[in-house]
């Protein structure tokens, strides 16, 4: 897939790029921590509790863009390498933005095919739009091996048994509602052939609710370079096998 929606050439890139991950958050981060850092200079009254709490806010900023500038594509690689792929599967990624994870898969798939899917929400990762995937897919060289579609994760246009991989990195939690996050967690199971393995990344307290709901599932923390900020808002992958 070589066009964008309106049939026009997609945008060239030299390499990949993903962009940032909610992309307000460490702005706001960097902005008050960068005002507490200014103001600790100008007022002597509580100015060293204001310059510690500016480093902090600095400090989680630089952590914040680390692991989605860098971080977490390194855990995705490794997490692929390890879930064993013969290189012939059919993958889904749910939520796939501009194609972190998607293209990661797709190059370990050189007779396999990934999907993506996405309501392409500009406000959960910046530039996220369907012809930005298929320019990074090209750039990686898988575009062959590649196609994306809007799609809602809670409602997928599969048969069952479709896929044998399907993964989601910090995707299912922006649902609003706890019934829609297990029902594209149902869903995903749905279009999973027996055997075929549920690969998912999310924040701690949901990943242990999916975990939960499906009855099964292992949960292991993704470690500092997967952290938002900070420990608080660290990742946890949960790996699901279907029955057969």
């Amino acid at each position: 897939m070589s066009k964008n929606r309106d049939d026009s050439p997609l945008p060239s890139f030299q390499r990949p790029r993903y962009g940032v991950d909610a992309p307000a958050f460490p702005a706001t981060l960097a902005a008050v921590g960068a005002a507490c850092c200014l103001a600790a200079g100008r007022w002597r009254p509580g100015r060293n509790a204001m310059a510690a709490a500016g480093t902090a806010l600095l400090g989680s900023t630089g952590i914040y863009l680390h692991t989605t500038l860098h971080g977490k594509l390194r855990i995705w690689r490794r997490e692929l390498d390890q879930a064993g792929l013969k290189g012939d599967e059919q993958l889904l990624d749910l939520g796939c933005g501009r194609g972190a994870v998607l293209i990661e898969a797709a190059r370990r798939l050189p007779t396999g095919h990934a999907v993506g899917v996405d309501l392409w929400s500009g406000k959960d990762q910046s530039g996220n739009r369907p012809e930005v995937t298929l320019a990074n897919a090209a750039a990686a060289g898988v575009a062959g091996r590649v196609e994306v579609q809007t799609a809602d994760m809670t409602a997928l246009p599969f048969a069952d048994g479709s896929f044998d991989v399907v993964t989601s990195a910090l995707a299912i939690h922006n649902i609003p509602s706890p019934e829609a996050r297990y029902r594209a967690v149902d869903e995903a199971m749905r279009v999973l052939r027996p055997g075929g393995q549920l690969i998912v990344a999310d924040f701690w307290p949901m990943a242990r609710k999916y975990a939960a709901h499906l009855g099964q599932g292992t949960l292991r923390g993704l470690g500092p370079g997967y952290w938002y900020g900070g420990p608080w808002l660290g990742v946890t992958l949960l790996h699901a096998v279907k029955g057969r």
